[in-house]
C-alpha cells in the first residue's frame, strides 16, 4: 500500500509541476517585465547573481534569503549548462525559482499529513494525497508561485521548520528557522510556535502530574470549560509553571536551539533598530486587533467545504446557550476592539491592484455599522477556528493563538499573503477530512485559482497618468 501510495504521489507531483510550468508559461508571456514588488525584488537579485553583495534597494523590507536562495541555484545551473546573456537571472529565470519551492511545498505538506495523522495511515492513502494536492493550491499561496516574490519560499522553509520539530530533529529545525526568517523577519513567530509545542508537551505532562496527585484524573487541558473560572484556572496554572526552575530547565534541554535563534533574532533587532530594514514607514507596527477578526474570516471562507457541517453549528449554538454570559463579554470586548483598534493603512485606501482594496471599498467602507455589524460572524468564524482544535490539548492551542496573535495584530496593512502560514498550520491539524469534501476544497481552490489567473492576465488596466500596464492580484 505505502508503495502503491508512493507512485500515485510521485505521478501527482509530476502532474501538478507539468501544469504549473503551462500556467507559468502563460503568465510570463503576458507579463515580461517585473510588475508590483518586482520591481525591487528582481534588480537585487541580479545584482547579487552579479556578485554586488553589498549593494542594496532601500526600498526593499525584507533580508536577502530569497536572492542568495536564486543565486545558489542559478549559479550551479548556468555551470553546468554553459548559460551566457540576458537568460541568467532574467526575469523568467528568477520567478521560476518559486516554481520549484512550489514542488517542495506540495512535498513538505504531503509529509506533515502522514506526520500529524499517523492513526489514519492505514486507511486514508487518498484522503492524504488529495489533501496535500489541495493545500499546495490554496489559491494566495499557488498565484505567487508564477512571480518573484518571497511567500514560496518562506513558507517552504516554515514548513521544512515545523516538519523537523515534529521529528524531534531541533537542531535541523532551528537551523531552517533561520533560513525562514532570512525570507521574512515575521517568520521569527513561526519558528516560536515551534519551540512553544515543546513547551505546550511539557505543560501537558504537568497539568496530568498535577492532577493525578489530587485523584481527578478526569480533568485534561482539552477539557478546561470554556468560561471565566477555566481561563483563570489555565492562568494560574501557566504562571506557576513559567517560575518554576525544574520546568524551565526541562523546556530549555529540548528547546535550547530555538533559544538560541530568539536570541540571535533579538541581537539583531537592537543592531538594527527595528525588524524592518529598508523602508520603515510603509510598516510599522501597531495594535490593529481586528486583523485577527479578519484572518479568521479569510480561514472561515477558505476552509468552508471542510470544517463547517450542520453538527458545528449546532454546537456552536448550544454553547451560545450554555455560556450566554461569557459570549456576551466576548461581544462586547471584540464590538471594543473594532471601535478603538482599527487601522487603516494607506496602501489599501490607494492601491486599486490589490484584491483587499475591493473588500475594504465594497464592504467595510459601505456604512460606518458595517464593521460593528461583522462582530457576530467574527465571533463564530473565531469558534469555528478554535473547535477544529479540540482534539489537540489547550496548552498546544494558546501556543497557536499566541503566535496568530503576534502575526497578525502588529500589521497596520490589510495583506491575505500575511495568513497564508497561519492557515496553513490551521488546515494541517484539522482531522483529514472526507474525501466529497476534499474534492470540494480542491474545486473551490482550482476555481479561485483559475479565476485569479484569469483576471491577472485578461482584465489589465491604465492609470490616468501612467502607460504601464496594471493588473489585478491578491
Amino acid at each position: 500500500m505505502e508503495k502503491f501510495e508512493g507512485y500515485i504521489f510521485t505521478a501527482l507531483c509530476s502532474v501538478n509541476f507539468l501544469i504549473s510550468c503551462l500556467l507559468f508559461s502563460r503568465v510570463t508571456r503576458e507579463q515580461r517585465e517585473p510588475y508590483m514588488d518586482e520591481i525591487f525584488h528582481i534588480p537585487q537579485a541580479q545584482k547579487y547573481c552579479q556578485g554586488k553583495f553589498n549593494e542594496w534597494d532601500p526600498m526593499i523590507t525584507t533580508l536577502p534569503g530569497l536572492y542568495l536562495a536564486s543565486v545558489g541555484v542559478i549559479k550551479p545551473m548556468v555551470w553546468l549548462t554553459d548559460l551566457t546573456g540576458e537568460v541568467v537571472c532574467s526575469t523568467a529565470m528568477l520567478r521560476f525559482i518559486n516554481l520549484l519551492f512550489n514542488c517542495g511545498n506540495l512535498y513538505l505538506i504531503y509529509l506533515l499529513i502522514c506526520k500529524l495523522h499517523l492513526r489514519e495511515k492505514t486507511r486514508g492513502t487518498s484522503r492524504r494525497v488529495l489533501s496535500a494536492l489541495s493545500l499546495s493550491t490554496f489559491p494566495v499561496l499557488y498565484f505567487f508561485n508564477f512571480l518573484y516574490y518571497t511567500d514560496a519560499g518562506s513558507t517552504f522553509f516554515i514548513l521544512f521548520t515545523y516538519l523537523m520539530t515534529l521529528y524531534g530533529c531541533h537542531k535541523a529545525s532551528a537551523l531552517l528557522g533561520v533560513c525562514s526568517v532570512l525570507f521574512r523577519q515575521t517568520n521569527i513567530i513561526w519558528v516560536a510556535f515551534c519551540a512553544g509545542t515543546l513547551v505546550a508537551a511539557k505543560m501537558d505532562e504537568a497539568w496530568k502530574t498535577e492532577h493525578t496527585k489530587k485523584r481527578d484524573e478526569k480533568s485534561s487541558p482539552s477539557q478546561v470549560p470554556l468560561s471565566f473560572s477555566g481561563a483563570k484556572k489555565i492562568i494560574l496554572f501557566t504562571l506557576e509553571f513559567l517560575t518554576s526552575p525544574g520546568h524551565v530547565k526541562a523546556v530549555l534541554l529540548v528547546a535550547w536551539p530555538y533559544a538560541v535563534v530568539g536570541v540571535g533574532f533579538l541581537v539583531f533587532v537592537v543592531l538594527n533598530d527595528g525588524i524592518v530594514v529598508g523602508d520603515r514607514m510603509s510598516h510599522e507596527a501597531c495594535l490593529n486587533f481586528p486583523q485577527l477578526f479578519y484572518f479568521f474570516s479569510f480561514s472561515l471562507f477558505f476552509s468552508l467545504p471542510v470544517s463547517l457541517c450542520y453538527s458545528r453549528v449546532f454546537r456552536f449554538l448550544q454553547a451560545l446557550k450554555k455560556q450566554p454570559f461569557f459570549f456576551l463579554f466576548i461581544t462586547g470586548l471584540s464590538l471594543l476592539l473594532v471601535w478603538k483598534f482599527t487601522f487603516v493603512h494607506r496602501y489599501l485606501l490607494a492601491d486599486n491592484r490589490h484584491f483587499p482594496f475591493y473588500v475594504w471599498k465594497k464592504i467595510f467602507q459601505r456604512h460606518e455599522l458595517v464593521r460593528f455589524l461583522l462582530v457576530p460572524p467574527y465571533i463564530f468564524a473565531g469558534w469555528n477556528f478554535l473547535d477544529s482544535f479540540k482534539s489537540r490539548s489547550l496548552f498546544w492551542s494558546l501556543a497557536l493563538m499566541a503566535c496568530l496573535l503576534f502575526a497578525t495584530v502588529p500589521q497596520k496593512l490589510l495583506e491575505f499573503r500575511y495568513f497564508i502560514v497561519p492557515y496553513l498550520i490551521y488546515r494541517l491539524h484539522m482531522p483529514l477530512p472526507s474525501l466529497p469534501r476534499l474534492t470540494m476544497e480542491f474545486l473551490l481552490y482550482t476555481a479561485v485559482n483559475a479565476a485569479t489567473i484569469y483576471i491577472f492576465i485578461t482584465k489589465t488596466f491604465h492609470w490616468p497618468d501612467s502607460t504601464a500596464t496594471q493588473r489585478f492580484m491578491w
